[in-house]
């Protein structure tokens, strides 16, 4: 649901908006020059954390093909909106930090093109095809199955539209991409939204975006990416990946413009990502936990040969705990507690120091694990585990034995729909295929679509600030996977600003108005007021 004329007042990701279009015409640009004089003049009420009402009037640009020779221009386009009016009072956002803030969730795909406001992709679920369109009925069948769906998210498990509403009422430039998804084909039965085609059409709109420095609204040095889920992990790669050279044979076949596609700083939320690792940190950290569809634990002999494959990769890595953690190298072995001191109990303390007197008792007297002393929360992993309960997912979760999983279709190419991406998922493979090893192609795929390929190899163009979240009860991935971006990023050292949310589920953001604050800070904005 994008914001037309005259719509009506509506509730997204808890922020109140209303919006009217306005009398204004609009030309519409062409090729990958963007024309500044384009734009529909809308005007809406964004509802802050604090409850205050805001009256926003912008410029909004309807969807724009990013790329000279896009593959289905549905999804590779982009719109933006820019403040110009914050409660009767004329701002300036030419020099403003820009929120890319994409909409993916599940690898789907995520399409702008019907939008008609700021948060369209939010607000419609961001992996649908538009109405009427000719691939409707390809993403018909995704958000079907989308599995990270819930009410933290759009309909295939990607953000809302709050970092966007939240960020324009602030007077930051909105620019919402589409991409491909891994459940698009073409007339011919092939596939052409599996991996690598989303985080290229996300560094084709980077890249239209800084080529129009000057022309389109906002500081193109300071673009700060946004996402949710699959969305994060495109979020974190984007930010981890900039100037990559190893996407350049992809950026040129979609005519992506010639400019840098590095980013200033990244926010990802509950990322889905380092595929290749993930069975076996997922084991590591859910595998004595019982599953949500069977209320049984999963087959212990395959739990413990992926966790030891994660013992094995987390040694490799050579990750140390953040500055001030008091643990060095971070292993199979410490992890557990790393997680426990450094995230949980803290997010359980601010948990717990927030509530009333009363409603602090009563949530301890329910929650007898948990140690409150001194104004601090404490427990152990193993009744931290016990409080989570249920995990989502079986095993292998990601590179499923039947092929079953959302990840081995994000690996699929020309008709064959689903694919293994690690050894050991081929290896046991379950569905009778000829070949027991994977595709010759996806140790390539696997480096295009892991953040951590990048920040081993300390890649300049990297962000250098992060903001990472995770909810405390989500079982999508294991917690290591987003410790270890942090840790890697901080590594190296680059600002991260990662917490968890004390018992919130799979796509939470409990702190929008702090990251919206996060991004000034980071950029230096000081506000654009005329």
């Amino acid at each position: 649901m994008g914001i037309g004329a005259t719509a009506g007042v509506a509730a997204i990701g808890g922020i109140a908006l209303n919006a009217n279009a306005s009398t204004d015409t609009s030309t519409k640009s062409t090729g990958l020059v963007f024309d500044p004089d384009a734009y529909t003049k809308l005007t809406t009420t964004v509802t802050d954390t604090a409850g205050d009402e805001h009256s926003v009037t912008y410029h909004f640009w309807k969807a724009i093909t990013y790329c000279a020779k896009p593959v289905d221009a549905t999804y590779q386009s982009l719109i933006v909106s820019a403040p110009v009016e914050i409660d009767g009072k004329a701002v300036d956002a030419s020099n403003a930090p820009i929120l890319l803030a994409n909409s993916i969730g599940g690898y789907m795909p995520s399409s702008v093109a019907d939008a008609t406001g700021v948060g369209a992709g939010g607000m419609s679920g961001g992996g649908g095809a538009p109405s009427g369109s000719a691939s409707a009925s390809a993403s018909a069948s995704a958000s079907a199955s989308a599995p990270g769906a819930n009410g933290n998210t759009n309909a295939t498990g990607g953000a809302t539209a709050s970092n966007q509403l939240l960020a324009l009422a602030a007077g930051y430039v909105v620019i919402e991409p589409g991409a491909r998804g891994r459940t698009l084909k073409n007339s011919s039965g092939e596939y052409y939204g599996t991996a690598p085609a989303a985080i290229v059409d996300l560094k084709a709109a980077v890249r239209y975006i800084r080529s129009n420095k000057g022309r389109i609204p906002g500081n193109v040095e300071r673009i700060v990416s946004a996402g949710t889920s699959a969305g994060g992990a495109l979020s974190s790669l984007l930010g981890a990946s900039g100037d990559s050279p190893i996407y350049d044979k992809y950026l040129k076949e979609i005519g992506a413009a010639d400019a840098s596609d590095a980013i200033f700083a990244t926010g990802a939320w509950c990322p889905i990502t380092d595929l290749e690792h993930a069975d076996g940190a997922y084991e590591w950290n859910w595998g004595s936990n019982v599953t949500q569809s069977t209320g049984k634990v999963v087959d212990q002999t395959v739990s413990k040969e992926l966790r030891a494959q994660f013992a094995e990769y987390q040694a490799g890595l050579r990750l140390r705990g953040l500055k001030g953690s008091g643990f060095g190298a971070l292993t199979a072995r410490n992890y557990d507690e790393y997680l426990v001191k450094q995230y949980l109990e803290p997010s359980a303390t601010r948990y717990l120091a927030d509530l009333s007197d009363s409603a602090r008792e009563t949530y301890l007297a329910a929650n007898t694990f948990i140690s409150w002393s001194g104004g601090r929360a404490s427990f152990s992993w193993a009744d931290y585990l016990t409080h989570v309960g249920a995990r989502k997912k079986t095993t292998p979760a990601f590179d499923a034995f039947d092929l079953s999983a959302g990840e081995n279709n994000e690996f699929g190419a020309g008709t064959t729909e689903t694919r293994h991406f690690t050894a050991y998922g081929a290896k046991n493979d379950s569905t009778g295929l000829s070949s027991k090893r994977v595709a010759a192609d996806i140790p390539e795929k696997l480096r295009l679509m892991n953040p951590m390929y990048h920040l081993e190899r300390k890649n300049p163009g990297r962000s250098k600030h992060w903001w990472i979240r995770l909810g405390t009860n989500d079982t999508d991935t294991s917690h290591v996977v987003s410790a270890n971006l942090a840790a890697a990023a901080a590594g190296l050292g680059d600002e991260v600003n990662h917490l968890y949310y004390w018992d919130q589920g799979h796509g939470a953001n409990t702190d929008p108005g702090d990251f919206i604050t996060w991004i000034a800070k980071v950029t230096g904005h000081k506000g654009a007021a005329k």
